[in-house]
């Protein structure tokens, strides 16, 4: 009997252990794990782009509402330093002339803390932008609070966004074309053939690519 009274004993207090560390559960369903938010992670195809308003380099204020007619946008992270973003500039100019009458005009914007790269500061931006002739906003990301919520990696790193129903939604994410060095060279066309199949209202085939350049400079 005494033994019994140690097994029932020990059933009780296990059964309570069970009940103490047991994951709560409430109306809606079982716990779900934690999922990392946009601004962390970036968007994806598909996604819904928040507006920004980002400082030009002639010292106006900067938004993709301030574009009432136009149908989507090149949205390129890019800057002043990087040889691959040097390499594209032209490129770049070349897609803003082509695309942005057609309703998707570039948007250019630097999102590299001038601290950690002087050459990528607002003075050498305006500098650039004139030498260059640049066509489109060179937008500087103070406080680096857009091109995480993009999840800009590298510059050159581009975002075709495409207008529908008021919202700017995502329709190619990556790399210019494939061939950085040698524009004679490039085979594949991404943003171009991405853009020209938004104008035709078709799918976009290549929806993702991996962007290639220089990491985005950050404040240790």
């Amino acid at each position: 009997m005494k033994n019994l009274k140690i097994l029932m004993t020990a059933l009780i207090a296990g059964l309570g252990l069970l009940s103490f560390t047991a994951p709560n559960h409430d109306h809606n369903g079982p716990d779900k794990p934690k999922t990392v938010s946009k601004a962390n992670k970036g968007y994806e195809v598909g996604d819904e782009a928040a507006d920004f308003k980002l400082k030009n380099v002639d010292g106006k204020m900067v938004s993709l509402s301030d574009y009432k007619h136009a149908a989507g946008f090149i949205v390129i992270f890019t800057c002043n330093h990087c040889p691959y973003a040097k390499k594209y500039e032209d490129r770049i100019i070349e897609l803003d002339k082509k695309f942005g009458y057609q309703g998707y005009p570039v948007i250019a914007i630097n999102p590299n803390d001038p601290s950690v790269q002087p050459e990528d500061g607002f003075k050498q931006m305006v500098e650039r932008a004139k030498q260059k002739g640049f066509t489109f906003p060179y937008l500087v990301d103070e406080g680096q609070k857009v091109y995480p919520q993009y999840g800009a990696t590298k510059t050159p790193h581009v975002f075709v966004l495409q207008k529908e129903d008021g919202k700017n939604i995502v329709k190619y994410i990556g790399a210019i074309d494939n061939n950085y060095d040698n524009p004679k060279d490039v085979s594949e066309y991404y943003v171009q053939d991405a853009v020209n199949a938004l104008l035709k209202n078709q799918p976009v085939k290549m929806q993702k690519t991996v962007a290639i350049g220089c990491t985005i400079k950050v404040k240790k």
